[in-house]
């Protein structure tokens, strides 16, 4: 249902409207624009639907659109991986015989040497423009997900990518005579600059594959590529010749042995002739309209606010009900001739978690959902790893993984970490919640979190006090995998994510009427210690160390954010513990940060109703740490020394918790109380947002001037009980709906559907 309440300057789409060749573009001040194509791939103009996408830039004089598709894998499995013999115990007493070499040689350096398994990149399609001259603009329209490019001759391309097939289309116009192009495979077969490692790429020629062909054949030029295993893909581009003009489309599609048969190109490709390339788009935009609607904001800062519009429009592109997750670079893998950063896997120790943080008060479920089909999908597969490496009928998910949901190995305390389960249990949690969908929480919600809590119990001990203990723990990424990431005592991190499955799968259990589970889960966290915490210093890696040095993951205050398990809800005394985590982070510097510790440190200092605090961090995101094109490059960029890593692997976490945590400032809901506006810097007046969703299934929209809150609309999905913090303070206001008071906060009853409309007295 929408919103009834529409705020008039909350919308994105209050554009311009430009009409060329039946297709109705719409200008916003958050569009990509530049005066000259990129000149490298990680600067390309992005599109996609989560499926498959491309990159605009230009290569050696010629237009280049790099094509791709999310299930482009090579799939062979790690051939260290002995899991049944060298599992979870083997490594703990590795560690404790101080012989921990080798381990780091089972596990950690095949992953650096080993050039699979590994996403791989598709094609690319090149066009000669040196006829063409000059070009004279670049755009990405935000609001219809189209990419054109202008020519000072009056030359113009428009290309996008279907937002609900697996298509890219593009139209050149005012063409005198049609341009050359070329379907170039990959380079696994031609020489590049060598060298390489996982952060900065292998060289693609390591996977050894055979040579693919390019032949023309009745539909256009067509590139077949054999894999690993029997693993084929196919690249077919068609394209048709006008007067003026030419336009064509393109597909990639895949095949694996073991795999459902999908439809080929040319399969795809022949559906799509139903369709001409203005129709396409129309229903393509159809799309991306109902996207936008979907939820806005507008903040007084332009730079936060175009790059939240920006990380909005890449979660539009990356994130689909049925296609994979978000990697790390999801559908715009590396086209340099070499493996993407970090071989393109999934990393569950904060990577994948990080991606989907705006989807919840974003009001994208719709889409965030993919992740969790993928996470159900896949459950099989997570206990068979589990009952092999930790011995137990629970379930694990290996912290680095393939598509398939198969381990990588890597650096083992985070790539096989006895708590990665857990964490990625929250997200089942939070889809519960902002959904309310009852269905969900019995089906998948619960079973998944209580299959993570038996495993847990499988794998603690005690320590000589009686408490519960894990045999070794560590903490993302701290002392990176050397032999003192592995602590004795259970780190907070792993204490966070236990207390909180334990405390959680309570919850539901109490939520389902099971209450002899609930009593069991409860009796089970009981018994585990609290956080350690240092008076001064805050919240700490472990019980026996503190955070004494600059460290660009932030994991040892998770159960601060995203758990919630302290927070200024609490009182006093977490109020306390907060503010030192938070002042020992900025005391430290950021030296050792990359891009995202800065966008999650923007979510934390929201959470702390630090508007400043925030707004500043996620400026600094933005600013430095990303590329022309928004993404998120992990180094520094700036040259303003805000950290000591300047490289610049693309990946986007970091992006997305920008968008999470711009919204944090403007709502908040994981107390159960809804906040508005719980962290606005106060010189911000005037700011409004439209369709931002809640813990319980509330749609909210909201609208501040001057400082003063002057409207509020809610709808209610589901019917909760709504609480709601009063927003006006002391100043009146009148309601559609009868309230209860108490305290600050105002009780509704609601039913399904209902919309509540608050408004102060402007006088």
């Amino acid at each position: 249902m929408k919103l009834v309440l529409t705020l008039s300057v909350a919308l994105f789409i209050v554009a311009c409207k430009t009409q060329n060749e039946g297709i109705l573009l719409e200008k916003s001040p958050s569009d990509l624009h530049f005066d000259a194509l990129p000149t490298v791939w990680d600067e390309g103009i992005p599109l996609g639907n989560g499926m498959v996408g491309a990159l605009i830039w230009q290569k050696d004089g010629k237009l280049r659109m790099s094509l791709d598709r999310a299930d482009l894998w090579d799939l062979r499995p790690m051939e260290n991986l002995k899991l049944d013999e060298y599992d979870y115990n083997w490594v703990y007493e590795q560690w404790k015989k101080d012989e921990y070499k080798t381990v780091q040689e089972r596990y950690d350096i095949p992953y650096d040497r080993l050039p699979a398994p590994s996403k791989i990149p598709g094609a690319a399609l090149e066009f000669d423009i040196a006829s063409l001259g000059e070009v004279a603009s670049v755009r990405l329209y935000l609001n219809n997900a189209i990419c054109e490019v202008k020519w000072k001759n009056g030359v113009r391309l428009l290309t996008f990518v279907d937002a609900k097939n697996p298509v890219g289309r593009f139209r050149f116009e005012g063409l005198k005579e049609p341009l050359n192009y070329q379907l170039i495979p990959p380079a696994y077969n031609k020489a590049n600059d060598g060298g390489g490692d996982p952060v900065t790429g292998q060289d693609l020629r390591r996977l050894e594959y055979p040579m693919g062909e390019v032949v023309q054949n009745e539909n256009g030029r067509l590139y077949e590529q054999e894999g690993w295993g029997g693993f084929k893909y196919q690249v077919q581009v068609s394209n048709t010749s006008t007067d003026n003009g030419m336009a064509g489309a393109w597909s990639i599609s895949s095949s694996f042995p073991d795999w459902d048969k999908s439809a080929t190109t040319k399969e795809i490709l022949d559906k799509e002739k139903n369709s001409d390339f203005n129709s396409a788009f129309t229903a393509h935009s159809t799309w991306w309209e109902a996207f936008w609607e979907k939820s806005s904001l507008q903040v007084p800062d332009s730079i936060l606010q175009k790059q939240w519009y920006l990380e909005q429009y890449k979660f539009g592109s990356a994130a689909r009900a049925d296609a994979p997750p978000i990697s790390l670079q999801s559908v715009w893998t590396a086209d340099n001739g070499k493996l993407p950063p970090w071989k393109g896997d999934f990393h569950h120790d904060l990577n994948t978690q990080l991606s989907y943080w705006p989807a919840y008060s974003g009001n994208h479920l719709d889409l965030e959902i993919g992740f969790l089909n993928w996470l159900w999908k896949n459950r099989e597969t997570f206990k068979k790893y589990t009952k092999s490496y930790y011995k137990n009928e629970g379930l694990n998910v290996p912290g680095v993984t393939t598509m398939t949901g198969e381990p990588m190995g890597g650096w083992i305390q985070y790539a096989m970490g006895p708590t990665v389960g857990a964490w990625l249990g929250q997200h089942f949690y939070l889809h519960w919640r902002y959904s309310m969908d009852r269905d969900f929480l019995v089906e998948k919600a619960y079973p998944w979190i209580s299959d993570v809590a038996k495993h847990l119990e499988s794998i603690m001990g005690k320590d000589k006090n009686g408490r519960y203990k894990l045999p070794i723990s560590a903490s993302p990424e701290f002392h990176d995998n050397s032999r003192e990431a592995w602590f004795g005592n259970t780190t907070n991190f792993d204490l966070a994510l236990i207390r909180w499955t334990f405390g959680t799968a309570a919850e539901l259990a109490t939520e389902l009427e099971k209450s002899a589970e609930a009593r069991h889960w409860s009796n089970r966290l009981e018994q585990w210690p609290d956080l350690a915490v240092d008076e001064k210093m805050g919240l700490m890696i472990s019980p026996d160390e503190a955070v004494t040095e600059s460290h660009r993951h932030h994991s040892h205050q998770l159960g601060y954010h995203p758990l919630g398990l302290v927070d200024y809800s609490n009182g006093k005394e977490d109020r306390k513990i907060i503010d030192n985590t938070l002042a020992r982070l900025d005391s430290l510097g950021s030296s050792q940060w990359v891009g995202y510790s800065f966008s999650w440190l923007g979510n934390m200092k929201a959470r702390a109703m630090d508007g400043e605090g925030a707004a500043e961090a996620l400026k600094i995101f933005a600013t430095s740490f990303c590329l022309p094109n928004s993404f998120h490059v992990n180094g520094d960029q700036s040259g303003k020394g805000y950290s000591e890593f300047t490289y610049r692997p693309f990946t986007l976490e970091g992006n997305f918790a920008f968008a999470s945590g711009l919204q944090e400032m403007l709502i908040q809901s994981h107390t159960g109380t809804v906040l508005l506006f719980p962290a606005v810097p106060k010189d911000w007046g005037d700011v409004s947002f439209n369709q931002l969703r809640t813990e319980g299934a509330f749609l909210v929209s909201a609208k501040m001037e001057k400082g003063r809150v002057i409207h509020v609309g809610i709808v209610s999905e589901k019917g909760e009980l709504l609480k709601l913090r009063n927003p006006f303070k002391k100043n009146a206001f009148s309601s559609s709906k009868k309230y209860q008071k108490d305290g600050d906060l105002l009780l509704f009853e609601t039913t399904p559907g209902e919309t509540i409309t608050l408004k102060t007295d402007r006088s």
